[in-house]
């Protein structure tokens, strides 16, 4: 059985190949006893599409896969907490539990701004694992966005 480290570590490959493309590296891995059924990396930009999370991503794989938008019984693991968008598909698919590295403090939807995973009014809750290789799930955000904010300042700095 492989463990949640070694599943953020998939998630964490899929984060850097959503950064190699010039996304924010988010990855996001889908298993159900023990299997991958589904994995995603955030795309927005490249597919012009708001919704086209990494979690959104394996969420959409997994229905096609097993042509079924009911996902109970599997884990979804994901570099960084997820937003309210996501964690209401999150919901509305049925995952049993939701497994995630960083915390994300403005619009975390998982315990940080709002726990929409765990709200009794909904009618499903999902088991919350947090903090699952949270400095390497950080530290690449933060390298992401330091490279993103260097070649803005190189680029102003062209200009004058």
């Amino acid at each position: 059985m492989t463990s949640d480290d070694e599943w953020m570590r998939h998630a964490l490959t899929l984060a850097h190949k959503a950064a190699d493309l010039g996304e924010v590296p988010v990855g996001a891995v889908l298993v159900k006893e023990g299997q991958l059924i589904s994995e995603g990396w955030n795309q927005p930009i490249m597919n012009h599409d708001p919704t086209a999370h990494a979690e959104i991503m394996a969420i959409r794989n997994a229905a096609q896969s097993i042509e079924n938008y009911r996902l109970p019984g599997t884990t979804l693991y994901i570099t960084i907490e997820p937003c309210s968008m996501c964690a209401g598909a999150i919901i509305h698919s049925r995952i049993s539990r939701v497994v995630f590295g960083a915390s994300e403090p403005r619009a975390g939807a998982a315990g940080s701004v709002i726990n929409l995973l765990q709200n009794e009014q909904f009618n499903h809750q999902t088991e919350l694992t947090s903090g699952v290789l949270a400095d390497e799930c950080s530290q690449i955000l933060k390298d992401f966005f330091a490279r993103r904010r260097a070649v803005k300042r190189d680029e102003k700095q062209m200009k004058q």
